[in-house]
């Protein structure tokens, strides 16, 4: 999987959901985080990629618009970052909800497992990770350091989910 069947590279959307780094109140610094890490994971085993990103505040509407809008543009990767824990403005879960066709709850149960031998406030977090026609969208906390382990978990995963979502077998 060097690319996308066109020649062209994969193409990645991240979305950051944060009413503060929306708002300018602070700097995204897991949004870039998630770029960097798909970027060096991607181009290290040999996959041309486009990372674009965007920043929303934690609106369920606009969030699953986001989503949709990338999956319709191409993204084969949409990665989110922020908005999983428990908080009332936490919303990311569902608006992803809203969005997937078939849900992969084995992907974030793993990653929570893993992630709180560690750190077991992990264990509060709701990402859930799903397909939208032949894209994965996959939901990470919101801190980097967060991002970057859940990452490390996942990107492995990415081509065979990928293959599997366009109809592949198991052996592809």
């Amino acid at each position: 999987m060097n690319s996308d069947a066109s020649g062209s590279p994969m193409r990645v959307h991240v979305v950051t959901a944060s009413d503060r780094a929306s708002a300018g109140v602070y700097a995204d610094l897991s949004g870039p985080a998630v770029a960097e890490a798909v970027e060096q994971h991607f181009r290290a085993a040999g996959i041309a990629v486009s990372v674009s990103r965007e920043i929303l505040p934690d609106d369920s509407d606009r969030l699953a618009a986001a989503m949709v809008a990338a999956v319709d543009k191409g993204c084969r990767l949409v990665v989110t970052t922020g908005g999983t824990g428990i908080g009332p403005r936490d919303l990311t879960p569902e608006a992803t909800r809203k969005v997937i066709e078939r849900e992969i709850p084995g992907l974030m149960e793993d990653v929570r497992r893993r992630s709180a031998e560690n750190a077991p406030g992990a264990l509060l977090s709701r990402g859930v990770a799903g397909i939208r026609g032949q894209s994965l969208i996959v939901n990470l906390p919101g801190s980097v350091k967060a991002v970057r382990e859940c990452l490390g978990m996942i990107l492995p995963l990415v081509p065979h989910a990928l293959r599997m979502a366009e109809g592949g077998d198991h052996d592809s």
